[in-house]
C-alpha cells in the first residue's frame, strides 16, 4: 500500500550562495511511503504511520539540516522516513521555488528502501 504526504511546506535555509545561507526559503516536500496494508483492515492508527507526527519530523529535520542542495534535503527526508517502523520504502520530492530568475522551481527526487 502507498501512503502519500503531499505539499509539506517548510521554511528553512537551503542553498549554496552566500545570500541563501542567511535567509529561509520555502520548500515543498512530497513523500510516497510503502507501508503494510493492515490499517486498511483494522482502521487503527497504531497499524499505520502517524502522518501528522511524521510531517512535523520532516519539517524539523530540514530546518536543522540547513542543506546546501535540494538533493541532500531529499535524502535527509528519505532517511528519516525509513526510521519509521511501518515504512518499507520511501520516495521523496523536494521542490525549491524562485531560486533563480526565469525558473519557477527545481526539484530533486530521492528513493530508497530497507
Amino acid at each position: 500500500m502507498k501512503l502519500e504526504l503531499n505539499g509539506i511546506d517548510v521554511d528553512c535555509i537551503i542553498g549554496e550562495r552566500p545570500d541563501e545561507r542567511t535567509r529561509t526559503q520555502r520548500l515543498r516536500v512530497d513523500v510516497v511511503l510503502t507501508i503494510d496494508d493492515r490499517a486498511a483492515e483494522t482502521d487503527e492508527l497504531s497499524d499505520t504511520v502517524d502522518y501528522a507526527a511524521l510531517t512535523e519530523k520532516v519539517r524539523a529535520a530540514l530546518v536543522a539540516a540547513k542543506c546546501r542542495m535540494i538533493e541532500r534535503a531529499a535524502k535527509v527526508v528519505c532517511d528519516l522516513c525509513l526510521t519509521e517502523a511501518k515504512v518499507s520504502s520511501a520516495k521523496v520530492r523536494v521542490t525549491k521555488f524562485g531560486a533563480i530568475a526565469h525558473l519557477e522551481s527545481a526539484s530533486a527526487v530521492f528513493e530508497s528502501a530497507r
